[in-house]
Order: structure tokens, then sequence, then C-alpha cells
């Protein structure tokens, strides 16, 4: 059985690896600084991991983050990054549920758009974003990677 829900404490090795499917290499805990980050992630109201999880098994995320806006009547937007399921369990309706889920926090947050963010390039990738209601038309968005 699926279970939708929120990242815990003891999800962070399972995390780590399906980052590592998302990414291609291996994504590890290196040092102490990786349990810091953990902590302030888990701690901070406005940020939000999504997990879906079988038999005890973390096989789809993704994160959203509530920003605090002065336009838009004060209103916040979230942004959604980080999102990969695991290949075994692809076609499921994993990542579509961990997007609702993330949809419906920032919906109960009052947010007034959401933002999707993807390197994917795939069209395939694109057309499901696109039956989920999100569209590239409109907004432009440019990324500066730094260090």
């Amino acid at each position: 059985m699926i279970n939708i829900r929120e990242a815990r404490k003891e999800d962070l090795d399972d995390l780590l690896h399906l980052y590592s499917v998302l990414y291609g290499k291996t994504v590890l805990k290196t040092d102490s600084g990786t349990e810091v980050t953990w902590q302030e992630m888990l701690s901070d109201p406005f940020y939000h991991i999504i997990v879906a999880e079988e038999d005890g098994k973390i096989v789809s995320t993704c994160v959203v983050v509530i920003v605090r806006n002065l336009t838009f009547e004060h209103r916040p937007y979230a942004i959604i990054d980080n999102i990969v399921t695991h290949g075994d369990y692809r076609a499921q309706g994993l990542a579509t549920a961990c997007l609702q889920e993330a949809k419906r926090i920032a919906e109960d947050a009052g947010c007034f758009k959401i933002t999707l963010s993807t390197s994917s390039r795939l069209p395939s990738t694109h057309k499901f974003y696109e039956r989920l209601g999100y569209n590239k038309e409109g907004l432009t968005a440019f990324t500066q990677w730094l260090g």
C-alpha cells in the first residue's frame, strides 16, 4: 500500500538514494553538515518534503517551499523541485500523488501560484507536468549555478 506523507527524520537515507537516481550520481551523507541541513529542512514550517512510501521504502518524492511575498495582497507562492520516482515504481501515479499533496499544501498556505522546476528536456516529462495543470507559458525562468 502506498502512503503519501511528509518526510520524517528516518527517511534521509531513502531520500539520498532517490536523489542519486535523480542526478545520476551518488548522493551520500558527506559530513555532519548533512544532518544539520536535514534537521533545518524538517523544522522549517515553509519547507515540505513530500514522499510516497511503499512497504516502508521511500519510492517517490518532491519538495515544495512556500515563499513569503509582499505582492499579490501578501499572498505567498510555492516552488516545487527535486521531483523523482524510483525507476521500478514509475507509471503508477506516485509522482502525481506527491505533486497533488504539494499543491494541497500550497493552496492551504494561500499561495497565488506554484512554480515547478525541472531539468528534464524530455517531451514526455513536460507532457506529464502539463497534464497536471502546469504550463510553460507566461513565465521564463533562468538559472545561474553558483560555485
